[in-house]
């Protein structure tokens, strides 16, 4: 069992997604630990990318701080191997497939396996070209989760069969964000999932409220957070790392 499935293990996964450089890569790495502190079983580390077309304007703005800044990839490595000194929960990257086949997917995942990142996730990436990547991310014991978007319909059951780490399922149609309301029915796209897989599967885009993480973890395993964790990283810069582990901790608290 991966350590991704571990943390699942302990109840509902809290899952926060903090974009590294932003507002600069140390800030980052209070912004991580303040997380880890207040509670978060697994942390989303988003490499910065020019046209990232899973997110919405608020992430996209965190990219083009990050990138202004001079952020590259090895940066984000040498944070990462800095992190692994003391943090201990999973830790999975976000981005897109040009930044790895950009960098040597070889290279990219077995420093992935180096520095101990436990999966990558490439919004970008097809299901059915996810053999791109697959197999070196299986040479080096780095998976590859898979997303279920409300889209993928008689997909589900085929893209859970194949599942590793967790599932990532999208709850909303468009790109990342905080949303008034979540309409999308997620119970029947769970069922099906619950029917060819015991991967956990985590809800994500749109989720802001201690209401909302509550209701998306009755449904499955855990709440992932993105952009309400980001525009707090937009609003307090420097000051950042107490208000997201503050907002963590109530965020935890609302899905125990």
């Amino acid at each position: 069992m991966s350590r991704i499935q571990e943390a699942f293990k302990k109840g509902k996964a809290f899952i926060p997604f903090i974009t590294c450089g932003d507002p600069d890569i140390q800030t980052t790495a209070k912004v991580v630990r303040a997380a880890v502190e207040n509670g978060a079983d697994l942390i989303e580390l988003g490499i910065p990318f020019s046209d990232p077309t899973a997110e919405g304007p608020v992430i996209q703005a965190a990219n083009l701080r990050a990138l202004t800044n001079g952020i590259k990839t090895n940066h984000i490595f040498a944070l990462v191997k800095e992190l692994r000194q003391d943090i201990t929960v999973p830790l999975v990257f976000m981005t897109y497939a040009n930044v790895v086949f950009s960098y040597g997917a070889e290279k990219f995942i077995g420093t992935c396996k180096d520095i101990g990142i436990d999966g990558i996730i490439l919004p970008d990436l097809p299901f059915e070209e996810k053999d791109e990547f697959l197999p070196i991310c299986r040479k080096y014991g780095v998976d590859l989760i898979s997303l279920i978007a409300p889209t993928s319909q008689n997909r589900i059951a085929m893209i859970a069969k194949e599942a590793e780490g967790f599932l990532y399922i999208v709850s909303s149609l468009g790109v990342t964000g905080t949303r008034s309301e979540i309409t999308t029915d997620l119970a029947s796209i769970i069922s099906v999932v619950r029917e060819n897989t015991d991967i956990p599967c985590a809800i994500g885009f749109g989720i802001s409220t201690p209401e909302q993480a509550r209701k998306m973890a009755d449904l499955c395993d855990g709440a992932i957070v993105g952009s309400a964790i980001i525009k707090l990283l937009a609003q307090y810069g420097k000051e950042a790392p107490a208000y997201v582990g503050a907002y963590v901790k109530e965020m935890k608290d609302a899905i125990r």
